[in-house]
Order: structure tokens, then sequence, then C-alpha cells
């Protein structure tokens, strides 16, 4: 099975757990039968190699969410990178490059293209096998996936099949309707578009070349930053007459607000939370070092991060948006492949922020010009390069780096250090990156 993994969002909708960096299928909210936390990734991940332990997975993500898939998968996971975001058509378009010029999959082969996350059962991943499996047989040029629906949604896009057979030839599509409307798409056996199809591979690059002049994945990669900004459904579904849909009826949630999220989590407290017995359909997800305390609240959200803090009505919740939109936030915390930071102090001209890094992990070598750093190690072993220089820092170390300075640090074990920044320009333009001889 090849699947493409479609990794975007601009986490609004989960704020303050979700940032421009850490979108929700990043975030750690499923809880495992030993006890841990896996994010959307992680679960999505697992239940996929769960059905087919040889399956082909690439993710089609931007540049920033990339520290966090190799944090949270490790550095052999396949990453079709986007260089800026221009919707899903080229999104897909240059996965589908990536899967065939540089993981080597042939054109003859079907591809299944999904969001990275819906909380699913495995049956999900089944039927995806089955739909790639269909694709493939070619009776058709693309073979969506429909979920039958569970009540008049006005979230989702309706496909209209040609009959009720299990596979169904698609005699239409309908654009997010009121509730009165999709009540009528319902009663005409109408299916919710759960954003899945599934192509030969070289169906879909025939459709790519007609519309992008491009010759291989490097040059479309090159050019990525020119492409019109188009979904894939009227860039290729609107226009292929041939398209076949597949019933799913198990269990499918798109966990896109606070509301649909805490239907899905199996514990009401995450993190240090007390309430009282007179609270009701009540959720804490605390992620800082402090006890959140409820009383007599009912159908509520509590959420507090390094972030922000969100007291909400769950119904609410949805409208978070245009609130978060509006704020001029620094991000202050993010997942890195190297382990994670956390800004714990933001001043005029300094910054105090506390790393978090891997054991067996290192951070890229780089220099900054226009600030100064001290990094203070608070636990755990490792190494500094300092111009070349290697330096062993372990728990009362500090370790001063002049503006100007390559640097780097490594972890022998994990490592937990507070970094200090003093200057005019404290922003991430202000790096440079360099390879350690």
């Amino acid at each position: 099975m090849h699947i493409v993994l479609l990794s975007g969002g601009s986490g609004r909708r989960l704020w303050p757990l979700s940032n421009e960096i850490r979108s929700k299928q990043f975030i750690k909210f499923f809880k495992k039968e030993d006890g841990t936390y896996e994010s959307m990734l992680q679960r999505v991940h697992r239940q996929i190699r769960s059905i087919d332990p040889n399956a082909t997975i690439t993710i089609a993500t931007s540049s920033t969410q990339v520290s966090a898939i190799h944090n949270q998968l490790g550095k052999e996971v396949g990453i079709s990178v986007e260089p800026c975001r221009r919707d899903t058509f080229p999104a897909i378009a240059l996965a589908a490059s990536f899967v065939h010029d540089i993981q080597g999959v042939g054109e003859d082969e079907a591809v299944v293209v999904c969001p990275v996350d819906p909380f699913v059962d495995d049956d999900y991943f089944a039927m995806l096998e089955q739909v790639g499996l269909q694709a493939q047989k070619g009776s058709a040029n693309l073979v969506l996936l429909g979920i039958t629906p569970t009540y008049p949604s006005e979230k989702y896009g309706y496909i209209i099949p040609a009959d009720t057979k299990p596979v169904s030839k698609v005699t239409t599509f309908k654009e997010k309707p009121d509730s009165t409307t999709a009540q009528t798409y319902i009663d005409a056996g109408a299916l919710w578009n759960a954003g899945v199809f599934a192509f030969k591979l070289g169906y879909l690059l025939g459709k790519a070349h007609q519309l992008i002049d491009f010759t291989d994945y490097r040059d479309l990669y090159t050019k990525y930053e020119t492409l019109t900004k188009i979904s894939f459904d009227y860039a290729v579904v609107e226009n292929e007459a041939t398209i076949e849909v597949m019933r799913y009826s198990g269990q499918w949630k798109d966990l896109g607000t606070w509301n649909t999220l805490t239907e899905a989590l199996s514990e009401p407290i995450i993190g240090k939370g007390e309430m009282d017995e007179s609270c009701h359909q009540v959720q804490i997800i605390n992620e800082l070092d402090v006890p959140v305390l409820t009383m007599g609240l009912q159908d509520v959200i509590v959420c507090t991060s390094a972030q922000g803090i969100l007291v909400s009505d769950k119904t609410k919740s949805g409208f978070i948006k245009p609130f978060v939109d509006a704020m001029d936030q620094k991000i202050m915390y993010a997942e890195k492949s190297w382990g994670n930071f956390n800004i714990l102090d933001v001043g005029t001209e300094s910054l105090t922020i506390k790393l978090t890094i891997q054991a067996g992990c290192q951070m890229q070598y780089h220099s900054h010009q226009r600030r100064n750093e001290v990094w203070n190690i608070v636990e755990g072993v490792g190494h500094v390069v300092l111009d070349g220089r290697t330096l062993q820092v372990h728990a009362g170390s500090v370790v001063s780096l002049p503006a100007g300075c390559r640097h780097t640090i490594s972890a022998k074990t994990d490592l937990t250090v507070i970094e200090i920044q003093t200057g005019k320009d404290l922003t991430e333009q202000d790096k440079q990156d360099f390879q350690l001889e």
C-alpha cells in the first residue's frame, strides 16, 4: 500500500495547545495501553503499520512541520516538503512526483491520499487498502472513500453515488450545505466526502504535467512558489468523468474543534487537574506544571499551556479562530528534530528558553550575528562544539555563546538547558547553518 498523508493546518482551532508550528496532529492527546500519550500523527502512522507493515508512507507537509514529524516518527519517514502553501492540488502533485522520482514507485501502482488527522479504527485503514486495490483495477481514474453520514452535517461536502452498491459510480458532488439541504442529500443516499483519493500514480502525474510546466520532482520543487493556489477538488475531481466511491460505515471523526476532540478523549483530565463532584462534562487539559481546579462547571473545556489559557463552553469553542487570528503572539512551544523548546520569559531585549534535547540527538551547527546566548545545563550529560572546539558539559555547566560564534550541543543522556538570549534581534531569521566537520 502506498499512502500520502496530507499534514497541513495552521494550528488555530485548538489554541492554546496548537500554533503555527504545532498543528493539532502533533499534540499528544491519546492515551495508550502503557499509559503514555501519542499524537494524531503517531496514532495514524501506527494504525497504517498494523494493517500493512510494508506500506510506503509519505507525509506531504510544510517546512515548518518537518522537525515535529522527525521528532515523533524518526528521520526515516518519507516527507514531501512544500516550500510554501499552495493548497491541495500542488501539494498532491509534488508528493506524487516525490513518490515516483525519489521513492521509485512505478506509474502503474496505486496511491491513496488521505488526511493525517481522522480519528478512526483500524478498519478504516483496511478500507483504504481496498480503495487502493479498486484504483489498481483501473475501472475508474479516481476512487474516493465516502463516509456513511450519521447526521445532516454542515461541515462536509457530499458525494452523490449512482446506486447503493458497495462500489458505485459518482453522479455529482455537493458543496457544504445547510442542515436542511444536507438532510435531503442524505435521504437521496449521499455520503460524506472524507477527503480520500486513490489513483494510479501515472494518472495523477499526467494531470500534473497538463496543468504545470515541469520536468521532474526537483524541477517542480524549485518552481513551487510560482504555482497557482488551487484545491485538488477543483483542479482534478470536478473535471474527471470516471469516478467511483466506496462506502465506509465504521468510526470516523474529524477532530477539528475542542468540542469534537473532547468526545474522543478517554479521560476527563490530562495533566495536573482536579474537579469537584458538581462538574459535568468538563474537560481539563493542562500542559503547565501547576494544578488546575474547576468547580460547578457544565460542558466546559479548560486548557492551559505556555501559549495561553482557554476557558470555553464546548459548543462555543468552535468559534475560536477569529480571536486567535487577532492575537500577535510569539510561538512559545515547539517540537524539534532534537527535542523541544519552551519559552519561559520574554523581555524587551531578552528571551529565556527551556530546551530539552533527547539522548543521542544534536542541534544543527549554527551561528547568530545579532545576539548573544548563554547555555545553563540543568540536567544531563553531553557536549558542546564552540567554533570547532569540543567541551564536555553536565549539570551546572555554563557556556557563553557570543554573537558570531558557531555552536551546537548534543546529548549523551537527556539534556535540560536554560538558554538566555540577549540582543535587539531575537528572531529565527538571525541564524546561519553550517556543516560540522
